[in-house]
């Protein structure tokens, strides 16, 4: 009898709310003892620093968590990703992080636990084309007019980015697990081109599909994941139109779903309404492909709620000021996938 090396881990997704640590000179940890003022003084770049406060709060709920692998959302770059593991995870992981496209400096990256059994190999595809123009732009071209610049534009490229993470025992081109992370779309639309960003989400999720589907037609015997933040419900239930072809076109599931969790156990975001009614929604997702959804560990998917000073499970936040004091204004996806074959 033949055996088989398997092992199991636990994943994390989070959405960490504009992780920016960035400092002139190589931080310490003196640092940790700054006050507020202190610990923004420590940096002249234009963008500002998670709170202190905020940073010790994420990293106790992730210490908590303790998971093997963490995909993070809105991460400001490398160098924010290895400070936030130096200071504040006991540099208990390797950060993970190419730079994407987002024009606001915002990443999606991975921290992923030193002395796992295998190895690692992260690839972009921010260089990818999204099959997508804006209105504007279509209709300029159909006119025989130039665009962007002077240059005509065949096609925009993922507002932020799809990663593709191998793990592999020996060879990074036979892995035994593919993970995609990404970060769709906002809802916003400041040059009102787009209304709530709707065509270039829907463009982009198309493409990542398309990702997905040529992994899983390489690797069909490889477990695949889909995660991030998708700015809307890609839930099966109520599912929001640029999301449908989740469910036409792969066999692709929520974990959430896979665990037959409630609608309110499975948000990820609450909106504070101007009437003072909070409401959840899960817009923070991570997909299993067929194969994955018989490796979920039963009772271990849930939607981690974050902890006040005394160690109890912070309320929902009813109102703005509530809000403003949760470490991020996503909560994380936690689960653990079991019995992953090692090839």
């Amino acid at each position: 009898m033949t055996w088989t090396e398997t092992t199991n881990l636990k994943f994390c997704l989070l959405n960490a709310e504009n992780l920016f640590l960035l400092f002139d000179e190589p931080p310490t940890a003196e640092v940790l003892k700054y006050n507020e003022r202190q610990w923004q003084g420590q940096s002249i770049s234009i963008y500002e620093n998670k709170s202190l406060k905020k940073c010790q709060d994420i990293a106790k709920s992730l210490i908590e968590i303790n998971a093997d692998i963490i995909m993070l959302c809105e991460v400001g770059g490398f160098e924010s990703l290895k400070n936030f593991n130096h200071l504040f995870m006991n540099d208990a992981y390797s950060p993970c992080l190419i730079e994407g496209n987002s024009d606001r400096n915002i990443d999606v990256g991975f921290l992923i636990r030193k002395g796992l059994p295998f190895y690692f190999d992260l690839l972009s595809n921010k260089a990818r084309l999204i099959n997508y123009l804006y209105p504007h732009e279509r209709q300029s071209l159909n006119s025989g007019y130039q665009v962007k610049g002077g240059k005509v534009t065949t096609s925009h490229k993922f507002s932020r980015d799809v990663v593709e993470l191998r793990l592999f025992k020996q060879d990074k081109d036979k892995p035994f697990m593919i993970l995609l992370l990404t970060h769709l779309k906002s809802r916003l639309d400041p040059e009102r081109i787009d209304p709530n960003g709707f065509e270039r989400r829907q463009a982009e999720l198309r493409t990542l599909l398309e990702i997905y589907r040529e992994l899983e037609e390489k690797h069909p015997q490889i477990p695949i994941m889909v995660a991030g933040d998708f700015n809307g419900n890609a839930g099966i239930l109520n599912t929001d139109e640029e999301f449908k072809d989740i469910y036409t076109s792969t066999g692709l599931k929520d974990v959430f779903e896979v665990a037959n969790l409630s609608a309110e156990e499975r948000a990820t975001y609450y909106q504070v309404k101007s009437s003072a009614r909070t409401e959840g929604r899960q817009i923070d997702f991570a997909f299993l492909s067929p194969l994955m959804q018989t490796l979920l560990k039963p009772n271990s998917a849930k939607a981690f709620r974050y902890r006040d000073e005394l160690g109890s499970e912070r309320g929902i936040p009813q109102n703005m000021e509530a809000k403003m004091r949760i470490p991020s204004d996503h909560y994380p996806i936690v689960f653990e996938i079991e019995n992953i074959v090692l090839r």
